[in-house]
């Protein structure tokens, strides 16, 4: 297998062009169906929300056809008043493939190729069919571990076609929760908090440690038996239990918060719901309603915390959350430059280019030496050959005329070429008139063998209107047929 190369999903590489490229930006949040947006502007250090909305899809975004699903997104924009096209779309955690890789106390360079082997085990497909990413953590004794993000290519290809039929320009396809407030340094590298996600039928989970995400996965919420069909609590609780179980074991005895986010009444229940169970096992439940107001750019107080609206403060905060699947668009100019970065490199580059360059002129010297001399030695034999023309062209006007077409020739050549080699049809007479007019008669054995050597006449391009005048007799049949020539259906 083609082993990864993970330098190139470093989230430094993975930027596309610069933060300050616009002040105004429109995030897409996926949660199954539904959708969530907000248009966000940065103005002398402040975030302002210009609009907002949630909608639900008529078509799955994992199964519909990319220009359909491009044009519903673009009734949805247009219904909202949305007119920004630059867009981030944050996607949701059970479209991602994630390993976990402690990372032991080793040399930087074989901690890349411990990644790598790790990738290679853990990803159900090869680097040619992965975009991938990472988010690097540290606890406090010092333990270190990496979370490796794979979304499939074929994804990523289908969402930017769905961006384009949307009149979107794509700028960012990154993680949603890993925007959220608590693992850009909120959680500090001595203590972790697990986050919860609370969406339509699923529930978002990762835990935030030490500056990076430890664990992504999302849970199906456990629904009881009954008309209402509400939530399990204790079930999740359990499940809750089992996911902490499964983080490596530096990471595990950190973690003793959980966060539920959002501003809905599910996260506020969920919240509610949650605190007993859990504490039990040691973990204090809080809820986060509120976008945090002491972030890089001045929010409002109040302000709902959301999915997108966290994705487009981060991203026009100019930070970057380390999860980055939109491939960068390289021009090859900036190929060639990253090429030659050396001196000796862009030395031997530079003697290249000129010897490429004193070939080239050396080439369009020779080039106009050599026509140079023959536009001389023209020049010398111009008066002559025009004279030579001019009496030509008198010897033309004034000898006599020929047909040089050979037209008789080509008739009989044809009528030689129809008539079989066997004798079965034979030509008695050819009459030939001036108006092209052809005539011919004969004998032919039996009917047959006349409708073939019709055939081949009447598959020739010279000839026109053939038409069959006179038949007599059986066998031998006598017949007569006429047609006219043309040259002009000659290849």
């Amino acid at each position: 297998m083609k082993p990864f190369n993970l330098d190139l999903i470093h989230p430094a590489r993975w930027r596309r062009g610069t933060r300050a490229s616009g002040s105004t930006i429109l995030a897409l949040a996926l949660d199954g169906r539904r959708l969530e947006g907000v248009v966000v502007r940065r103005t002398n250090g402040s975030a302002e929300v210009l609009q907002s909305f949630t909608v639900t899809l008529a078509l799955d975004p994992q199964e519909a056809e990319p220009t359909a699903l491009g044009r519903e997104l673009r009734q949805h924009l247009d219904a909202a008043g949305v007119r920004e096209r630059r867009c981030i779309l944050a996607l949701p955690p059970q479209w991602l493939f994630t390993v976990n890789v402690p990372l032991p106390d080793l040399p930087e360079a074989d901690l890349e190729s411990l990644i790598q082997l790790e990738a290679e085990r853990g990803f159900p497909t090869g680097p040619e069919g992965l975009v991938m990413a990472r988010s690097r953590y540290q606890t406090a004794t010092g333990a270190a571990g990496v979370t490796l993000l794979g979304l499939a290519r074929e994804q990523v290809e289908r969402l930017e076609s769905v961006a384009r039929a949307a009149r979107l320009r794509l700028v960012s396809l990154t993680l949603g929760l890993a925007a959220l407030p608590g693992l850009n340094g909120q959680a500090s590298a001595g203590s972790g908090v697990l986050m919860l996600v609370p969406g339509e039928q699923t529930l978002g989970v990762h835990v935030a440690c030490g500056g990076g995400l430890a664990l992504v996965r999302t849970l199906d919420l456990p629904r009881e038996a009954g008309p209402e069909s509400a939530p399990d609590f204790p079930a999740l609780a359990r499940e809750l239990r089992i996911t902490l179980g499964q983080l490596p074991p530096e990471v595990e005895p950190t973690v003793r918060r959980v966060c539920v986010v959002g501003a809905g009444p599910d996260a506020q229940r969920l919240s509610t719901r949650l605190r007993e169970p859990l504490a039990g096992d040691g973990l204090s439940v809080e809820s986060l309603r509120e976008m945090p107001v002491n972030g890089g750019l001045r929010l409002p107080a109040g302000l709902p915390v959301s999915v997108p609206l966290a994705v487009a403060v981060q991203y026009l905060e100019g930070g970057s959350t380390g999860i980055e699947f939109l491939p960068p668009r390289i021009s090859r100019w900036e190929a060639l430059a990253a090429r030659y970065t050396t001196s000796r490199t862009a030395a031997r580059a530079a003697l290249a280019v000129a010897a490429v360059v004193v070939l080239t002129a050396g080439g369009f010297a020779v080039q106009q030496a050599r026509l140079a001399w023959w536009r001389s030695r023209w020049n010398g034999m111009r008066e002559a050959v025009a004279e030579l023309e001019a009496v030509q062209q008198r010897v033309r006007q004034y000898r006599s005329w020929y047909d040089e077409s050979f037209r008789t020739l080509n008739i009989l050549r044809r009528l030689t070429e129809a008539f079989p080699e066997d004798g079965t049809v034979s030509a008695k007479a050819v009459e030939i008139r001036p108006n092209t007019g052809v005539t011919c008669s004969g004998t032919a054995r039996d009917n047959a063998a006349l409708l073939r050597v019709l055939d081949k006449l009447r598959a020739a391009p010279e000839v026109r209107e053939l038409k069959v005048e006179q038949i007599r007799g059986n066998a031998p049949m006598q017949f007569t047929v006429n047609f006219q020539w043309s040259e002009t259906g000659a290849p």
